[in-house]
């Protein structure tokens, strides 16, 4: 095991014993909701994997420590310490554990501390891509790389809809790494159920989603698999709001000249007061729906 990795009594068993384990990020936690919510929403989801037949592993760095699995003491003092925790993608990682400091993981760093626990399935809310005007600012989440490289299935409702869709696809095509839809052929746009642009497979259940990853894993593959899961039908916002709500952040964001890791934060907070908290309940309702399908999956993998 890798000597900077803590691993909870609870997913460490788990693991010894071939049972599903779901792994969970931090950077919802510490930014991606105010407090106390957030705290509400991770013990939620992480009773929703229980309630679904595995066990959760949420992800972050305590005190330089890389954990994989928190107690309720640590995820209550990661959303009161809010913004104040570190954001932490692939290359603060080495810096936040020399430093010994508190660290938010984000799809990238869960992903890579997933892999060294040996989980294989990670749920979260929508992952990043690449950004509008990528072509002159070249601003391109590390999160698309790392689905290249690291072999872990990530469930989640689509990219989220404050990027270029089309381009993010492209990007993840030509890294070569399968975008699967659960009972859609159109990706998903996070607030949204439709985003215009087809995925590379359609699944219709747990089994098959977990066949396809077993695949994968037995022709060597180094990188990993996105499963994307369209928000629930009574939950999904109306299109042209959320779109109206994200060109109305983007043209703050760049107004203010807010860019890099601080960007996602603030449209995702100002799409939040533009719609007057409903992206906000949309986003909880669709993280749960992504826990759910990933528990589902968990067992399916574990079991066969």
């Amino acid at each position: 095991m890798n000597k900077y990795l803590d691993i909870s009594p609870e997913v460490q068993l788990a693991l010894r014993e071939g049972k599903p384990v779901v792994a969970l990020e931090s950077t919802i936690i510490s930014h991606g909701m105010p407090y106390p919510k957030n705290v509400e929403t991770a013990l939620m989801v992480e009773q929703c994997i229980r309630d679904n037949g595995a066990v959760p592993a949420t992800i972050a760095i305590i005190g330089g420590r890389l954990k994989a699995g928190l107690s309720r003491d640590e995820i209550e003092h990661l959303g009161k310490s809010g913004r104040a925790v570190t954001k932490v993608s692939r290359r603060d990682l080495p810096a936040v554990v020399a430093r010994g400091i508190d660290g938010a993981t984000t799809v990238t760093t869960t992903m890579i501390i997933a892999h060294m626990a040996g989980i294989k399935i990670f749920a979260t809310g929508g992952i990043g891509g690449v950004h509008r005007g990528a072509e002159t600012t070249m601003d391109i989440s590390a999160d698309l790389e790392e689905l290249a490289q690291t072999p872990v299935m990530v469930v989640c409702a689509g990219a989220k809809s404050i990027l270029d869709l089309g381009l993010t696809l492209e990007y993840l095509e030509t890294k070569g790494v399968p975008v699967i839809g659960y009972g859609t052929e159109e990706l998903p746009a996070f607030y949204t159920r439709k985003s215009g642009f087809s995925v590379d497979y359609r699944v219709d259940s747990p089994k098959e989603l977990a066949d396809m990853f077993r695949a994968q894993r037995g022709l060597d593959y180094k990188g990993g698999m996105l499963v994307t899961n369209p928000i629930p039908e009574e939950y999904s916002m109306d299109k042209d709001v959320i779109d109206a709500a994200i060109e109305q952040a983007l043209k703050e964001c760049k107004e203010q000249g807010i860019h890099g890791k601080d960007t996602t934060p603030f449209l995702l907070a100002k799409v939040v007061e533009l719609t007057g908290g409903d992206s906000l309940e949309s986003n909880i309702k669709l993280v749960l729906n992504n826990a759910k399908l990933a528990a589902l999956t968990a067992k399916e993998l574990a079991e066969n």
